[in-house]
């Protein structure tokens, strides 16, 4: 009995380390951020007298609302372009061998090494008014003028939350199509099913762990984004988190950016959950293990 409960008391205390992160880096922040939430802030600080005008402000001033659901939508979209981005690659780099595969993942980590404000400044002398692009499109007569229209909207936000985000879209999918048994692509062939039918019927559905787990990652990386947006979205192209930053670093009022923060955690939360009750919380977190 002894011998028995020993490595299950082990596999008890090795837990242990982990929880107390979650806790003291995620439950007690966000208890002590739900706390403040029902706090006044004024331009003298904060302060712990209880009320629901922060709540009652988000949810009866048209902005908060508009703004979240823009940020929704540009999440989901960017989401969904991080998809189509990533898969090929993910496929490509799945089907190398030894030396070949470990120069190109290098090679796609390695901008990733960098800061993520690196990343994003990187798209400034790009798509700006004297940027790469204009540049190019002047010196080739395609144009006479520089187009101001490529930054500072909201499909510059899109190109920087793709760029800075589909490593966690490509990483995912690349370990689903990686453990891929090609066996049985092989044998699909030899039994007469084209390229669509193979993908449709055998690689879609054994990469859909990785899918999910990229897409589900990218969409909450994308709700919380706040210095792409900035960067390069500019005043049409606001976000969730801007609204939140501005709360904390310009309006000085924390007690309503805590409680935006409480109601974008809310609601990733709920999408969180209706997705594991969809899927199975293992094919979100554990892709690779499929």
């Amino acid at each position: 009995m002894t011998t028995v409960g020993q490595p299950r008391d082990l596999r008890r205390l090795l837990v242990i380390p982990g929880a107390a992160w979650l806790v003291f880096f995620c439950v007690l922040p966000f208890c002590f951020m739900l706390v403040m939430s029902f706090w006044t802030s004024n331009m003298y600080g904060t302060k712990a007298i209880w009320t629901l005008d922060n709540y009652r402000k988000i949810f009866t001033d048209p902005i908060y609302s508009k703004v979240l659901l823009s940020t929704l939508q540009t999440s989901a979209v960017t989401t969904v372009l991080s998809l189509f981005l990533a898969y090929p690659v993910a496929w490509f780099l799945a089907r190398q061998k030894g030396y070949r595969k470990s120069v190109f993942l290098l090679m796609i980590f390695l901008p990733f090494w960098s800061s993520y404000v690196i990343r994003t400044f990187v798209w400034l002398p790009i798509l700006g008014r004297t940027g790469l692009i204009n540049q190019t499109l002047l010196t080739i007569g395609i144009i006479d003028q520089p187009i101001d229209w490529l930054i500072y909207n909201t499909g510059a936000t899109y190109v920087g939350l793709v760029y800075v985000y589909m490593l966690y879209m490509l990483l995912p999918i690349y370990l689903s199509l990686d453990k891929l048994d090609m066996r049985l692509v092989d044998a699909a062939s030899d039994l007469g099913a084209g390229p669509f039918q193979i993908f449709r019927r055998i690689v879609l559905p054994l990469s859909a762990p990785g899918i999910l787990s990229g897409c589900v990652m990218v969409f909450l990386l994308d709700c919380g984004a706040f210095v792409t947006p900035q960067i390069l979205g500019g005043p049409s192209a606001l976000m969730y988190g801007n609204l939140i930053a501005a709360q904390f670093m310009d309006g000085s009022n924390w007690a309503l950016g805590a409680a935006l923060s409480v109601v974008l955690i809310v609601i990733i939360m709920t999408l969180m959950f209706l997705v594991s009750r969809k899927v199975g919380l293992r094919s979100i977190v554990a892709p690779a293990a499929h």
